[in-house]
């Protein structure tokens, strides 16, 4: 039987895997639950991405990628010599969107970030995150206060998604600024 060409088959099988931890959790997730999730045979997970870990980095990797977009898109938008209150602002309107848009991309993208904790292998794709988010940051500030930004960033989501409580984007602006002096 001729070989079918699928150039999206990989990111469906991602994107099935999102779809699947987003649902059951990473306990969910095994190369025959994406598998089916994507419509796809079993020998293309394991094609594509050789241990679950490929396949959350890969994922984590997209997660990663879609905020820090957004991050370095609005401090684009941002004039470099202003460090001050409209940096502040706009990472509190970001995280905003992230936060009070799609609660469970959110929560996803979350459990994918702290998957790190337990796998080894996702660490160096969690410091990817912090690093990209570091770097679009450095156009403003320091190095040293910009991780301090991303510490309170990481901090603030974490305990809107794990109390179940409302994003304060009053609060979040106003210690954003606190840290940029």
């Amino acid at each position: 039987m001729a070989r079918r060409y699928d150039p999206e088959r990989r990111q469906r099988i991602i994107d099935a895997a999102f779809r699947i931890v987003g649902r059951d959790g990473i306990a969910g997730l095994s190369h025959r639950t994406v598998a089916a999730e994507a419509d796809v045979p079993l020998g293309s997970t394991t094609y594509h991405f050789a241990s679950l870990d490929e396949l959350l980095i890969a994922a984590l990797r997209q997660a990663n990628e879609n905020f820090a977009t957004a991050v370095r898109g609005t401090l684009e938008s941002t004039a470099p010599t202003a460090p001050g209150p409209g940096v502040a602002a706009e990472l509190a309107r970001v995280m905003g969107h992230w936060l009070t848009g799609e609660r469970a991309r959110a929560e996803l993208e979350c459990e994918l970030y702290l998957a790190a904790l337990r796998r080894p292998a996702l660490r160096p794709v969690a410091a990817e995150w912090t690093q990209w988010v570091v770097d679009a940051l450095s156009r403003h500030t320091d190095a040293v206060t910009a991780r301090a930004l991303v510490a309170m960033m990481d901090g603030i989501c974490l305990q809107v998604l794990l109390t179940d409580t409302a994003y304060d984007e009053e609060y979040a602006r106003e210690m954003l600024a606190r840290i940029l002096g």
